[in-house]
């Protein structure tokens, strides 16, 4: 590709390479896992709970893939930026609707999360013009802990464990409400701050521009 990380080379990058093509799949995969999920029962021996779970362990896992494709081989672009976020939050909002749906989560918890995730990917894409907002430390945490807490969810380990597991999801669960509610203000605090200082670079170059 010749010189790496060079703004000539980054410009050329196309936005339908390879790490975003598996986004894109990350995407459309989303349906299946969800009717698989609504169909499917809370008991063990349900084959499709199974499935269901499985196939949200394998959607979510290629974010990994895709994210090290595009570093590995400079294949970063604005759009990828926007889309991987995306990607996450239609496979845990799909998890989050559905357990909600089928009794399992309450939907005050499913609300709370939706919020925040729409409207961070909302305000990213609304400042997309001036700035990109990439993931942050915390929304990667963020985005581990949601994995975690919905994959045991998923699951169907409290028909086979009881109350303990019953106990482990509640606390999985609470802590992802904290670190999703605490890392979306963070973005929006981060995002004010960028914006401003935008504001104010633009303003001294105007000033400039006038003496």
């Amino acid at each position: 590709m010749g010189t790496h990380g060079s703004g000539v080379e980054q410009a050329r990058v196309s936005n339908w390479n390879a790490p975003n093509i598996i986004t894109v799949a990350r995407i459309l995969f989303a349906p299946a896992f969800i009717w698989l999920l609504l169909i499917s029962t809370d008991q063990p021996t349900d084959v499709t709970r199974w499935v269901a779970a499985g196939l949200f362990v394998v959607g979510m896992a290629t974010d990994g893939i895709d994210g090290y494709i595009a570093r590995r081989y400079n294949l970063v672009t604005d759009l990828g930026k926007i889309l991987d976020p995306i990607a996450d939050k239609v496979l845990t909002g799909g998890a989050l609707v559905a357990l909600s749906i089928l009794g399992e989560l309450p939907w005050w918890v499913t609300i709370v999360i939706l919020v925040r995730e729409v409207g961070i990917t909302i305000f990213r894409m609304a400042v997309l013009s001036d700035q990109v907002i990439p993931a942050s430390r915390g929304g990667k945490i963020k985005t581990i802990m949601q994995f975690i807490a919905l994959t045991c969810a998923l699951m169907p380990l409290s028909a086979m464990w009881g109350l303990p597991m019953d106990i482990i999801n509640t606390v999985l669960m609470t802590l992802v409400v904290i670190i999703t509610v605490a890392t979306g203000l963070d973005y929006l605090v981060d995002g004010v701050r960028q914006q401003r200082a935008l504001t104010g670079a633009a303003a001294g170059g105007r000033k400039k521009a006038s003496k």
